[in-house]
């Protein structure tokens, strides 16, 4: 299984950068100069290597430049480029209240009461946070439509990956269809 770890989102300049969307924890480690990144174009299953020259921020943007992209050209063909780790390759968070997305999606979902709302899909990354976007079960007509929950302690008391559970606790109003 794979984690995305940035997204190219642009080309800054001529000279081939590319400006990335950074999705962990470890920028200076995942996009150090001499790192190695493994770039998949969306709904590509090939993957191809990329040797990061030089990393840089530049208003509040991460500025990455790649062996072998030279011009905006080349770099305007990576857009929307996924950087990928492979989860296997990853150590297990020390932190208890971390999780990695792939940690958290296909868990299911219920009310303290143990109804069961559906399961999570996947993590939503935005700039207001973290959302856990949930495959409704029969309990939330219409089944099987999404339910986004922020995932804050607030209204996700508990995750247990050892149960396969996550607990959530949503305000009055939020599980309804629109």
């Amino acid at each position: 299984m794979e984690l995305v770890v940035g997204r190219v989102a642009k080309s800054h300049g001529v000279r081939g950068e590319l400006v990335v969307e950074v999705r962990t924890d470890e920028p200076e480690l995942r996009f150090a100069p001499g790192s190695t990144l493994v770039g998949k174009l969306p709904r590509s299953k090939q993957t191809q290597q990329y040797v990061v020259e030089s990393a840089r921020e530049h208003s509040g943007r991460l500025l990455l430049r790649l062996d072998g992209v030279d011009d905006r050209d080349v770099a305007d063909a990576l857009r929307g480029m996924l950087f990928v780790v492979d989860t296997a390759d990853l150590p297990p968070s020390e932190d208890p209240d971390e999780f990695y997305d792939h940690e958290l999606e296909g868990l299911t979902v219920q009310l303290g009461d143990g109804t069961v709302v559906g399961a999570v899909k996947e993590v939503l990354h935005s700039a207001a946070g973290e959302l856990l976007s949930i495959k409704a079960s029969e309990a939330f007509p219409p089944a099987g439509r999404e339910i986004l929950v922020p995932f804050v302690t607030a209204m996700v008391p508990t995750v247990s990956i050892a149960d396969r559970l996550i607990v959530i606790d949503p305000p009055e109003g939020l599980l309804d269809p629109e």
